[in-house]
């Protein structure tokens, strides 16, 4: 099955890094124009150049940070002034921060909640009118498998993105009817940028520290993003055109809940 995105206008925030990345190289690769929202300036210009120079396709970068309403105007505004309109929305934003209860203060819970929570409201109440108008859109929120059966000391990251997915059902609810397609998609433990900074602050191999942590999981080793950014591109092309609502683990099984 060919998945095609030819002549669509796509949006991702965290989109210089890690998933964010390769979600955007994928919908380049699909056909599409894709902006791609992250806070520095210096590793957006060189995401966009690498992405372009591997598919072709035009890549628009746009520094911001979605943590702010400002923020989020800003983004949605440069990126409309040089796309024109944006038929795909993916809701990335975000890092891992747990810690136990207690030691989560009220500044921290803040700050994942603005990031995580509100840049996903704010985007999407500035997608969602023109995308009902068109009769056509796609917003996937990536959340994680915390989202569906929250751990102990999994605050305040399992929160925010269980909200995150509420959020997702609501909006599919109302966008169903026009053709405005609202999904999650749930990440696992994926080999990220954050792990090769977590295995050298512990001396380890990065090659040794992915082989142990994926001994864990049930398939036995660790995600890798561009798996994960060809069930977005699934979602975000006319080949699912009639999922919505839906809350799709993409995590080697780690999850306990469906």
């Amino acid at each position: 099955m060919e998945m095609k995105m030819t002549g669509r206008k796509a949006l991702v925030t965290g989109g210089s890094m890690g998933l964010g990345r390769a979600i955007a190289q994928a919908f380049s690769s699909a056909g599409a124009e894709v902006a791609i929202v992250a806070r520095r300036a210096d590793v957006l210009a060189q995401t966009k150049a690498e992405i372009e120079a591997a598919t072709g396709g035009r890549i628009v970068a746009v520094a911001g940070d979605v943590s702010t309403a400002e923020g989020c105007q800003a983004a949605w505004d440069a990126a409309i002034a040089e796309l024109g309109q944006i038929d795909v929305l993916v809701n990335n934003a975000g890092s891992s921060h747990r810690a136990p209860f207690v030691e989560v203060t009220d500044d921290e819970w803040q700050a994942d909640i603005d990031l995580k929570l509100f840049a996903a409201i704010r985007l999407c109440r500035l997608a969602f009118p023109g995308m009902t108008e068109r009769k056509w859109g796609r917003i996937i929120n990536v959340l994680n498998s915390g989202a569906k059966a929250p751990p102990p000391s999994g605050a305040p990251t399992a929160v925010t993105r269980a909200a995150g997915m509420a959020l997702t059902k609501v909006l599919a609810g109302e966008g169903a009817p026009h053709n405005v397609l609202v999904n999650s998609l749930h990440v696992g433990k994926i080999e990220s940028d954050q792990w090769v900074r977590r295995a050298a602050q512990q001396g380890n191999d990065i090659e040794a520290f992915y082989a142990e942590q994926g001994k864990a999981l049930p398939m036995g080793r660790l995600g890798k993003a561009e798996e994960f950014a060809a069930a977005a591109c699934f979602l975000a092309s006319d080949a699912g055109s009639y999922i919505c609502g839906a809350a799709i683990n993409v995590d080697g099984g780690l999850s306990p809940v469906v």
